[in-house]
């Protein structure tokens, strides 16, 4: 049974008087469990069909169901509510508040509805190695610290899909590779199905299959 499932998946923008194909009839099933790397040059439709895949966008054509659920029928808080109980997102910018403590960022998301059976802060501290920065804020973090913080906190609900964009992108080699084993580690030992955008190679090639795009099109 698929858990994501693109129909002839066409998405327009209108630029002045020009009509542009973002996506252009893209259609591909994943299925729960695997590790799908999204790729191609900038302007490919990457980040578009992430946002898709989100929640964050409707198609202009064609359909793309989620867990069972065609995404252009659901209503606003419908959608919302799949956003919320299905899919985990990690940015590349990593999205954290600098206002907040380690331990308040990976918080967050559980104070936005009820969250059944939610792993507690202590247990995903430890599941991505940060147990003795719980207290830190965001700045006193590098880089690797900080998207391993961002992980553990689009974990906090137990998320059947997890979706990142460009997750090594602002790493240094060595931070990329602890990324990548911890994101190898959540799909092959938790089973979370992993969307990947990236320009990573390494990242890329670990992946079960690569989805790569050009001018919109899948190639």
């Amino acid at each position: 049974m698929s858990l994501i499932e693109a129909r002839e998946l066409t998405r327009l923008y209108t630029r002045g008087t020009e009509t542009v194909r973002a996506l252009d009839s893209v259609t591909f099933t994943i299925h729960p469990g695997e590790f799908v790397a999204v790729v191609g040059p900038s302007g490919s439709g990457k980040s578009t069909l992430l946002q898709l895949l989100g929640g964050m966008d409707l198609p202009s054509s064609g359909s793309l169901t989620i867990a069972g659920k065609e995404l252009s029928r659901l209503s606003d808080t419908e959608r919302t509510t799949l956003r919320r109980d299905t899919l985990g997102f990690v940015f590349q910018d990593f999205g954290l508040l600098p206002v907040l403590t380690v331990a308040e960022n990976i918080a967050l998301p559980a104070g936005l509805g009820k969250v059944s059976q939610a792993p507690s802060v202590d247990s995903l501290l430890e599941r991505v190695g940060l147990s003795h920065r719980k207290n830190h804020r965001p700045h006193q973090l590098s880089g690797g610290e900080m998207q391993r913080v961002a992980i553990a906190r689009a974990l906090v609900r137990r998320p059947k899909i997890l979706l990142a964009d460009e997750p090594t992108g602002n790493l240094d080699s060595a931070s990329g590779a602890r990324i990548l084993e911890l994101l190898q580690e959540l799909n092959q030992q938790e089973g979370i199905t992993l969307v990947v955008v990236t320009h990573n190679d390494t990242l890329a090639a670990a992946a079960g299959r690569a989805l790569a795009l050009k001018d919109g099109k899948l190639v």
